[in-house]
Parts: C-alpha cells; structure tokens; sequence
C-alpha cells in the first residue's frame, strides 16, 4: 500500500484542510437556490427542503460508526473511492433533475462525506503530534466554519448567473481536482490497523449514550445548530418569495448568519476561562429574550429587517452556547476520544436535521412570525436542557472543574 511521503506532507496537509468543511459546503452552497429547484423540479417545498435533510442524517449516521471503520481498514483508499463516488454523485444531480434521483444522490454524497471529513480529521492525529498536532487541531473549528459562510454567498451569485445545477456541478468539479492531488501526494497515514469489533464498538457506544450529562450536552449542541438548519432552509422562501429579493441576497443574509455563529465561537474562546454555567445560563437567557421580541416585532415591522437582526442576535449566543458544550463533550471521555467525536459530530447533524426539519413542517415556515416562533420553541428547549445539564454535572460532582 502507498505510504505517506514525508517530503509530501505540507500538501497532504492543505489538502486536509481543504477537504474538511466539505460537509458544510455540501449543505450550504445551494441553499439560495431551494425555491428555484422547487419551481424547476415541479415539486413543493417541502420535498425540496428534504434533500437537505437526507444528506444530514446520512452523514450524521454514517459518522457514528466510520472511525471504526476507517482505524481497521486505513483512510487513503477510502478515501479516494469516497472522492469519486461523491463526484459522480454531484454530477447525476446536475445531469439528472428528477427528485429521487437528487434524494438518492444526497444520501451517497452524505455518506461519502463522512469518510472524506473523519478520514482527513484522523489524518493529522496519524501524522503529528504535540505542539504541532494542538495547533492544527485548534484549526477544526475555524476551518468548518468557513463553509457555512462562503457557500451560501458563491451559491447565490451562481443560481442568478447559471441556475440551479452550477451549484452541482462545482462540487463535481471541485472533488474531481482534489482527488488528483490526493492520488499524487497523499498515501496511507494509519501506522497501526486494529481490529474490527463490532461488540465492543457497541458497547462503547451504548456505555456514552446512557451517561446523562453527555447525552443532554449532545442534545443542546444538537438543538443550537438546529437554529442554523431552520433558518438555512426556510429563509430562501421568505426572502425570495415573500419579499421579492434575490437569492444574492438570500446569499448574504447567510453569510451574515454564518460569521455571527463563528463569532459567538470565537467569544465563547476568548471566555474560556470563566464559570461554564455562568456562561451558557446568561446566554440562552439572553435568547430567549431575543427570541420573545422577536415573535412579538414580527407580526408589526418590517419582516425582513426583523428577519436579519434578530437572526443575527440568536445565531451569535447559539455559536457561544454551542461551542461551550461541545468543548464540554469532546473531553467528557479521554479514553475514547475518537468514538467521542464521532458520536458528539454525528449526533448534532442527526438532532438539529431532524429538529429543524420537523419544526418547519409542523409549523409550516411561510413568514418570519413563524419562524420566530419555531425559534423561540428551540430557545425554551435548549434553556430546559441546561438545566437537566448543570444537575447531570452536579450529581457527578464535576461541578467545581467548571468554576
């Protein structure tokens, strides 16, 4: 098997890096165009909104158990059959523009995504360590959040320049150039292949999930980004069919929601020193309020204006919130740390898809009173869940760790 080279590994490197917020770009990058995919495609908007859950859910599933795969298998091979069967999958969508056939393709690329991203995660654990692995790590969050908001600013310029399938047919393209590189520079980085187990992998599993304060933190992180999904998918409508704007602008109003998320990171880092629970109590307090004027404004004001300000607010104290307990999941099992993240990565993208979506189609999303609604519902979750968090901690009696 072609090993790493090391004269290789800066660009083995980059492309990791490179490769990581695929998954975000996937979701995100065609998200102005949902109403003109439902308009082309002859569908409702609803069947169109479930190609975005499809993909979620596969690729949260599929990262539940891929790092056992990929640990007793290796990465790179893996890795570049991912690469292609993703390609291909991008371009049957663009090439073929029947709904089914989208959903199908959805599930593969979400499958095929988690082996790219957990592949590439492990990569820098494989090839570096110490200072030097801190650093890259340090990285993951910065990196992933860069998808969230590009893609939807490119996604809007290309469906108003040329239409829907462009979307598509970038992300064909734009595998189909990494996998060159990958099959040229990059080789085998796994040293040491363990054995497949499946029982014991279950058990592992079984053992996190039925400890409360890492279940309850994976369903706050679950339902903070589930804020993100609703508006990602219900916002397009709004603003192009309600109010008559372009997807350009469909476009920006993401990526205003995407730097407010990554800013409510970057301060919950700047904070770290400081109580837990001090911490995510005043900021889900803090949107609750939002969320309340919110619904309250919305019925009265100008609906776009409401629509963009208060969405920044909450996203803004949903990164912070989100980033706090998610620090917090990670190291709950030293031990296991790869199942950890496996289980804490896949587990936000299965809750907050299926969260998300089931909101917006129980509440019917068609104005911004809704979908402050929806928020507000998401918030008061969310503010239940810390609650049930902080006596999880407490009964542990972990509670002085996070003073």
């Amino acid at each position: 098997m072609k090993a790493q080279k090391i004269e290789y590994l800066h660009i083995s490197t980059l492309l990791a890096f490179i490769l990581i917020p695929l998954g975000g770009l996937t979701t995100d990058i065609y998200i102005p165009s949902l109403p003109a995919m439902a308009g082309d495609l002859g569908v409702s908007m609803q069947q169109v909104q479930l190609s975005l859950l499809l993909f979620m859910v596969s690729s949260g599933l599929s990262q539940l158990f891929i790092g056992s795969i990929l640990d007793s298998f290796g990465r790179y091979r893996i890795n570049l059959f991912a690469l292609i069967v993703f390609s291909i999958a991008s371009f049957i969508i663009a090439l073929v523009p029947h709904i089914g056939v989208i959903y199908g393709m959805r599930i593969i690329q979400g499958i095929t995504v988690s082996l790219i991203i957990v592949g590439k995660r492990a990569f820098f654990v494989d090839m570096y360590s110490g200072e030097k692995l801190k650093h890259y790590t340090s990285l993951f969050s910065i990196v992933w959040a860069t998808a969230p908001i590009v893609a939807p600013f490119i996604g809007g310029y290309l469906q108003v320049t040329f239409g829907w399938q462009s979307n598509f047919y970038l992300l064909g393209f734009l595998t189909a150039a990494v996998l060159f590189f990958e099959w040229r520079y990059t080789g085998e980085s796994l040293r040491k292949f363990q054995s497949f187990n499946r029982k014991q992998i279950l058990n592992v599993y079984s053992g996190m999930l039925k400890t409360a304060d890492f279940s309850v933190g994976l369903l706050i992180i679950g339902l903070s980004y589930s804020l993100l999904v609703v508006y990602g998918i219900s916002s397009p409508f709004i603003i192009e069919k309600v109010y008559g704007y372009s997807p350009v602008v469909t476009g920006y109003s993401s990526l205003g929601s995407g730097i407010a998320l990554m800013l409510g990171g970057i301060t919950s880092k700047v904070l770290i020193n400081k109580n837990l629970f001090l911490k995510i109590n005043t900021a889900v307090i803090l949107q609750l309020i939002f969320a309340g004027l919110m619904t309250l404004i919305s019925s009265g004001a100008n609906g776009f204006y409401v629509l963009l300000i208060f969405t920044l607010l909450i996203h803004f104290l949903s990164g912070f919130i989100f980033n706090n307990v998610y620090a917090y999941c990670l190291q709950r099992f030293s031990k296991n740390a790869g199942v950890a993240s496996g289980l804490t990565g896949g587990g936000i993208y299965v809750i907050s898809s299926i969260a998300g979506y089931g909101l917006i189609n129980l509440f019917e999303i068609k104005n911004v009173q809704s979908i402050a609604m929806v928020n507000l519902l998401i918030v008061v979750l969310t503010f239940l869940g810390i609650f049930i968090f902080k006596r999880s901690v407490v009964r542990r009696g972990e509670i002085e760790r996070f003073k």
